[in-house]
């Protein structure tokens, strides 16, 4: 969470029941200069301390620390997401007396005795290449940006692909099916899904794509319109392996009993946030380990 010297915040910490005491622990940081650690400890069952009774039942240590107007591990990072390669970042937040806490760049802190560091590794924005511009690839593209996933859009009518049809986009590209893919050159980290709605599109964008090792490829439509577009591939010539079949997600999306082109493109963003995750979209409840790595 960031808080300007005006008060601004961007993010949070929790669902809002830290935030007051935060931003007051805050304002005393910056009048000391020196970053702290405070400890929110909610693992009594009586846990009133805040007067809001927050039974979590868990500790948060929290680093508060005033940072120069332009960090260097922040332009590194600002760098870095440019270029789309991740940054490691180093937050010391223990030490033995007198030990600067805060965060640098993973490579100028040096491991010594009593030091203890929250190492961090910053991706760049997931990229995702929408294949067709027509109405209900909006609020997929609206969603994803939520997400904070870089989006591009394509599709071969000059009309649809606009920036001002999708003002949210980082991107919109008027390209030919058979040029398309070769244009945009996603990458092995892309998250890709094709919903031209248009036969004659979608086979030579899916021979384009298949053979590439994406993180993640969609088709929009019945499995018997996928199957079609696949046998019609292989009649070709075109060779589909196994590992091809399995890594295509079709019909795309998870069974949420979607219907509105909203309802769709949040069953296509959930399975193509689980995919990422590696997880099974199954329910919370189901779940037996924890719900986050530790």
């Amino acid at each position: 969470m960031l808080l300007s010297s005006e008060g601004r915040r961007t993010g949070s910490i929790s669902g809002g029941c830290l935030e007051d005491d935060i931003i007051a622990q805050a304002r005393r940081t910056q009048d000391s200069g020196r970053a702290k650690v405070i400890t929110y400890d909610t693992t009594s069952e009586n846990d009133l301390v805040w007067g809001v009774g927050l039974g979590c039942h868990g500790v948060v240590h929290l680093l508060i620390e005033e940072l120069p107007p332009r960090p260097v591990w922040a332009e590194v990072l600002r760098e870095n997401l440019r270029k789309r390669v991740p940054t490691e970042l180093a937050v010391v937040w223990q030490g033995p007396e007198g030990t600067r806490l805060g965060t640098s760049l993973a490579g100028n802190v040096r491991p010594e005795p009593g030091l203890t560091v929250f190492s961090q590794t910053v991706l760049p924005p997931t990229p995702l290449v929408v294949f067709g511009a027509g109405d209900d690839a909006r609020p997929l593209v609206r969603f994803a940006k939520e997400l904070g996933w870089q989006v591009n859009v394509v599709d071969a009518r000059p009309a649809f692909a606009t920036p001002a049809r999708f003002p949210e986009a980082d991107g919109t590209v008027v390209a030919r099916p058979e040029e398309a893919v070769v244009r945009i050159n996603p990458e092995a980290d892309s998250v890709v899904i094709v919903m031209t709605h248009h036969y004659h599109h979608d086979a030579p964008l899916l021979r384009a794509l298949l053979p590439r090792p994406l993180a993640y490829l969609g088709l929009l439509g019945p499995r018997k319109r996928a199957e079609r577009i696949l046998s019609d591939l292989a009649t070709d010539g075109f060779t589909i392996t196994p590992d091809m079949r399995e890594r295509l997600h079709a019909p795309v999306g998870l069974d949420l009993g979607a219907d509105t082109p909203e309802e769709v493109a949040l069953s296509i963003l959930a399975e193509m946030q689980a995919v990422l995750a590696r997880r099974d979209a199954r329910p919370l409840r189901e779940r037996q380990r924890p719900i986050h790595a530790e």
